[in-house]
């Protein structure tokens, strides 16, 4: 009989233990999802208010762009263009007319965008953009998009905007896109070259025969007038020809003859460094005229 209480009272301590573990285990799970469900209520409480004052915050936005900008990009975006137009104040002398000619058969957009807008930046006036098969001028809308888009991303909302002025002929007019005082890009294919001179010649035999001229006033300096209004813009100092064609291709010829050409193996996937090293070169060139 006495080995039987024993066992009766191991089994009720055995069975007490387990309570109080059953015990401790609920309160825990109940803790738990009390908190839970307050976390849960509180949300509940607070969504209908947050999504209430979605919309005016929004409209603030709206109305205030640049309260959403991001700091960091912006200043970012900042510490580029100030880099840039410091690196253009730092060089010994910096063209006021560049040309970027194409030799290469399939014209990177993208990329000439970037060097329009990086040669914009270091504070060059005027950029022509030139190829030997007119692609650029025939694909003018395409250029334009792309050089304001990479305009907007390198140099930011801030960024001085570019005029883009595509030359015409004959009866057609120039074109003008997104107005600016300055820089001024040119789109220019061959009939802007050899093409131009012979139309400068033609007018002066027409005024000639029109007896707006004599055949005395007929000269080189007349001609390169002529050419000159035409273009409106100063020589360029500085090409820089992309490809392993070694012509100019017929870019400006009349305009060239003090110009100093500085080749890169190619235009695509050009970098700023890139840019940076030919005007460094172009700097540090002694140009010998004569007399």
């Amino acid at each position: 009989m006495a080995l039987l209480y024993g066992l009766l009272w191991r089994l009720l301590l055995v069975l007490v233990h387990v309570n109080r573990a059953l015990v401790v285990w609920l309160r825990v799970r109940l803790r738990s999802w009390k908190g839970r469900l307050w976390e849960r209520a509180v949300a509940g409480l607070l969504l209908p208010v947050a999504l209430a004052g979605f919309p005016d915050h929004q409209k603030k936005l709206d109305q205030n762009p640049d309260a959403n900008a991001n700091p960091v990009t912006g200043n970012r975006t900042a510490g580029r263009r100030s880099r840039w137009l410091s690196d253009g104040r730092s060089l010994e002398k910096l063209p006021v007319h560049i040309g970027l000619l194409v030799t290469e058969e399939e014209p990177s957009y993208t990329d000439i965008a970037n060097l329009v807008v990086w040669c914009m930046a270091v504070g060059i006036s005027y950029v022509s953009v030139y190829d030997n098969h007119g692609v650029f001028r025939k694909n003018n809308s395409h250029l334009l998009e792309e050089i304001v888009r990479q305009q907007q991303d390198l140099l930011g909302a801030e960024g001085s905007k570019c005029n883009v002025e595509f030359l015409s002929h004959g009866s057609d007019k120039r074109q003008h896109h997104v107005v600016s005082c300055s820089p001024t890009v040119k789109v220019l294919s061959p009939e802007d070259g050899k093409q131009s001179i012979v139309q400068a010649a033609q007018q002066l035999c027409r005024s000639v025969e029109n007896k707006e001229r004599s055949s005395k006033d007929i000269s080189v300096s007349m001609l390169d007038v002529l050419l000159r209004e035409s273009k409106n813009v100063p020589d360029p100092e500085l090409v820089v020809k992309f490809g392993p064609v070694d012509s100019t291709l017929g870019f400006l010829p009349w305009h060239i003859r003090l110009t100093e050409f500085i080749s890169l193996p190619s235009h695509r996937n050009v970098s700023y460094e890139d840019l940076l090293s030919v005007l460094q070169r172009f700097g540090s060139c002694q140009q010998r005229l004569g007399h």
